[in-house]
């Protein structure tokens, strides 16, 4: 039986604990908190659960949480307004550039792409003959 919460399939051969972690806007400290509330096991598998922990689980998660599509939704919402306001942050996001204020002269090639700026960095191999 695939568990279903907030509209996501959890793994079923999977601990309950890390099995939660599939879901957006659950990690792993707050799926812990959430079973610590409810009183199930982190250990227990997640096709062993019964459906009664299921149904508590899907309760407790749906009804305090905000997750997937609306937290998705949310995050955009709060990038939109800063790109919106024109603040420093909301400029970073727009130019795809750190916004955290890490340093790019090195270290930013997963935010700006592999774009190599010098000669002595070549992307290829040269060979020699």
């Amino acid at each position: 039986m695939a568990v279903r919460i907030a509209g996501i399939n959890i793994p079923d051969n999977k601990r309950i604990e890390i099995a939660l972690t599939y879901i957006y806007g659950i990690g792993a400290s707050q799926s812990g908190k959430i079973l610590d509330e409810i009183g199930i096991d982190k250990n227990i598998r997640t096709n062993k659960l019964s459906e009664d922990d299921v149904k508590k689980l899907r309760v407790e998660i749906e009804s305090k949480y905000t997750l997937e599509g609306e937290l998705k939704r949310q995050v955009m919402m709060n990038i939109k307004r800063l790109r919106e306001n024109g603040s420093y942050r909301g400029t970073r996001h727009a130019k795809g550039l750190p916004v955290r204020g890490q340093r790019t002269k090195t270290n930013t090639r997963t935010v700006r792409g592999n774009k190599r700026m010098t000669m002595g960095s070549g992307k290829r191999k040269v060979e020699k003959t």
